[in-house]
């Protein structure tokens, strides 16, 4: 075997795993925010929707710039955006300057999504050190590691390599 082909060979588990990981982490994140809003009796809001509504926070934006931050899937996006407009969650209003694009914003009910979201992160950083042994070096290193991976597939993209 060349060096190259030992290399791959060593890290395969490694990089499987962590893509297992990747997948099943943000399943459970969005079962995490649907039982937050399950236990508050609120069903009419899927747990993308909730996260949507958290990342735009005060931001006025278009349903192209969410996407362009990376959070959702283009069709997805425009999907959910309606959804939410239509339910009272997002005020939406056509750019003065361009016609075309649709700017989009919190309404109170939305802000109300967004601060539960909120509450719900500030418990799990009250308690994920302590119950969850997730120190802060970890998380940094983990951080560190998402976005060089996260580089690496833009790379592999933008390059084809």
């Amino acid at each position: 075997m060349l060096a190259t082909e030992v290399e791959a060979h060593k890290i395969r588990p490694a990089y499987l795993e962590a893509l297992t990981l990747v997948e099943r982490l943000h399943r459970r994140l969005l079962d995490v925010v649907k039982d937050e809003f399950d236990r508050r009796g609120s069903y009419d809001i899927t747990p993308v929707q909730a996260l949507l509504l958290y990342n735009i926070n005060d931001d006025e934006l278009t349903a192209v710039e969410l996407r362009t931050r990376g959070y959702y899937l283009g069709a997805n996006v425009s999907h959910n955006v309606k959804k939410l407009v239509e339910a009272g969650y997002l005020h939406h209003a056509r750019a003065g300057n361009d016609r075309r694009n649709v700017r989009i914003s919190l309404t109170q009910k939305g802000r109300d999504v967004h601060d539960i979201v909120a509450c719900l992160y500030e418990k799990h950083l009250a308690t994920v050190e302590r119950i969850g042994g997730v120190s802060c070096d970890e998380f940094s290193v983990l951080n560190q590691s998402l976005t060089r991976l996260e580089r690496f597939w833009t790379d592999q993209i933008r390059y084809r390599l």
